[in-house]
């Protein structure tokens, strides 16, 4: 019986290693296709930046960022040129530091926190 659970494990082992593999080449391919839509000098054409743009807002930024290796504050620019809205940072960030800011008054309130 232990055996057959071992495979089991084993095999969604596997499974996962291939999810990832396939997942990275994906990614491998999109880079690629980015670097071939430039000219090779250290700045990036427009159809660079239209394909950036593109996927930063299919995917996001911080994601799009990861994928081409390119700095998340460039895309960001790159948007804003465009005319599109971005944020400095998401939603939750926002949230974190009202808490924190919230947790830090009440210390500060009872003199643990300096």
């Amino acid at each position: 019986m232990q055996g057959l659970i071992d495979n089991k494990v084993m095999n969604r082992q596997e499974t996962r290693a291939l999810i990832r593999a396939s997942i990275e080449e994906e990614n491998l391919n999109k880079r690629a296709e980015f670097r071939a839509l430039g000219s090779g000098k250290k700045r990036y054409t427009e159809e660079q930046k239209e394909y950036a743009i593109n996927k930063a807002q299919e995917i996001g930024v911080r994601a799009t960022a990861r994928l081409l290796q390119l700095s998340r504050k460039t895309i960001q620019r790159w948007l804003r040129a465009k005319g599109t809205r971005v944020k400095r940072c998401t939603d939750w960030v926002y949230d974190w530091a009202y808490w924190r800011r919230k947790r830090r008054e009440k210390w500060e309130r009872i003199k643990l926190y300096r």
